[in-house]
């Protein structure tokens, strides 16, 4: 992906965010160069909380793609040992007919949330014994607290303020039909180098072509850029 067209994406997704009643949180519109003179930001980085804009490295955004910030995340050893910080929250947003594609978590669990605009749908299949992914498998989700047994392949439409819950094992991939989603996601630590295991072999992140500077640092950026 162009980081014009990353740029470009950011401004439209605040712009929805704040529509929708949301406003991100300070660090959000932090500059490159006033995130990297901070010294008090390690747990942002370490948690990696931000911007996160991603084509699958296919180069389709439009048509494989998802708008992701992470507003606050825990850690894996407080959910290992059971108690302190152990979830997360993001905000998302899926445009219409956009796929993020199948896929299941090994660890996370979470709360698929529409917070307004189009339809949210969701596709799902179950897992078989070793977690793989199951085409003649369905399973059980909580529909907004309400137990839904769900057939391979069965689309769940989640109009605004609705949402399901996804356990690891529940494959699933998702879309805005009938025009882009605001999605709230509340689930527990958050590790999208690692917990996010696809049907196909793709790449969970963007590869960026440096046309112009970047407004603000993707999760991706972080590395590279604040590096000790």
């Amino acid at each position: 992906m162009k980081r014009s067209t990353i740029n470009r994406i950011m401004s439209e997704a605040d712009a929805m965010i704040r529509r929708y009643g949301f406003v991100l949180p300070p660090f959000a519109y932090w500059t490159p160069e006033a995130f990297q003179a901070r010294d008090d930001a390690r747990r942002i980085v370490d948690s990696r909380m931000g911007w996160d804009i991603t084509d699958y490295g296919q180069g389709r955004f439009d048509e494989m793609g998802l708008f992701l910030f992470t507003l606050r995340n825990g850690q894996l050893s407080d959910l290992q040992r059971g108690g302190g910080m152990c979830y997360a929250e993001k905000l998302l947003i899926s445009r219409q007919d956009q796929l993020s594609p199948m896929h299941t978590h090994v660890i996370k669990a979470e709360d698929i949330i529409n917070r307004g605009g189009a339809t949210l749908v969701v596709e799902l299949f179950g897992s078989d014994a070793s977690g793989a992914f199951a085409p003649d498998r369905g399973g059980r989700v909580l529909c907004d607290g309400i137990a839904v047994d769900y057939a391979p392949g069965q689309k769940l439409r989640l109009a605004p303020g609705e949402s399901v819950t996804l356990m690891p094992g529940d494959w699933h991939a998702f879309w805005g039909e009938g025009g882009d989603v605001l999605i709230g996601e509340v689930s527990t630590v958050n590790d999208d180098l690692t917990d996010n295991v696809f049907r196909e072999p793709i790449g969970r992140f963007a590869e960026i072509e440096e046309d112009e500077a970047p407004t603000h640092l993707l999760v991706s950026d972080y590395d590279r850029w604040l590096s000790a």
